[in-house]
């Protein structure tokens, strides 16, 4: 089975405790009282595979390289390059520019598709799009699993998640959690939880 129905997916989510509650400060900087944490359920390989086979189908055309930008990215990208029958690469930050290390490289002309687990602000993606285009490869359009994105990504190529599920997020200086006092979550006092919801 390739396709999920949002009700599905969102299911799949809760059931594994990868929707959570509290105030949290995402990646982004923006804070949320909701992440997903999808690296409860990618886990769990026959269960990323379905999803990632799912996200793949989004791309009908070939991929030569998929491109993962953050350590949970990459579970995902595994199997989504896995499904295409190509490579899985990922980026890493240095001295604050995404980059690529351990010897990876994007060829001139191919054809690359970005995967992400969460697009919130689209602007870590950004730089994959960016990094990508600079080797001189064709991004193809960028997968993932939840988009909850409030705004328009702008990201230039094809976007496509498997469902959208745009939830509230405010700059810390509008957060209400914040005006009311409510500390952020400490991640590390539950190992269910762990701030590595994407950009």
């Amino acid at each position: 089975m390739t396709t999920f129905n949002k009700m599905d997916l969102l299911g799949l989510l809760q059931e594994h405790g990868a929707v959570v509650h509290g105030h949290f400060q995402l990646a982004s900087g923006l804070h949320s009282p909701v992440y997903v944490q999808t690296a409860l359920v990618l886990q769990y390989p026959h269960v990323a595979q379905r999803i990632a086979k799912a996200l793949a189908a989004k791309f009908t055309q070939p991929v030569d390289v998929v491109i993962a930008p953050n350590m949970v990215s990459v579970m995902l990208g595994q199997e989504v390059a896995r499904a295409k029958k190509c490579r899985a690469i990922f980026t890493e930050r240095i001295n604050g520019m995404m980059a690529l290390r351990r010897d990876f490289r994007i060829e001139r002309g191919e054809r690359a598709l970005i995967v992400q687990d969460v697009l919130t602000t689209g602007r870590l993606t950004a730089e994959i799009v960016f990094l990508a285009k600079a080797y001189g490869a064709k991004v193809v359009g960028v997968g993932g699993i939840v988009d909850r994105a409030v705004a328009d990504l702008a990201l230039c190529v094809p976007v496509r998640t498997l469902i959208s599920y745009p939830l509230q997020v405010f700059l810390p200086d509008s957060c209400p959690q914040c005006a009311d006092r409510t500390p952020l979550t400490d991640a590390s006092k539950n190992p269910s939880t762990g701030i590595t919801e994407g950009d």
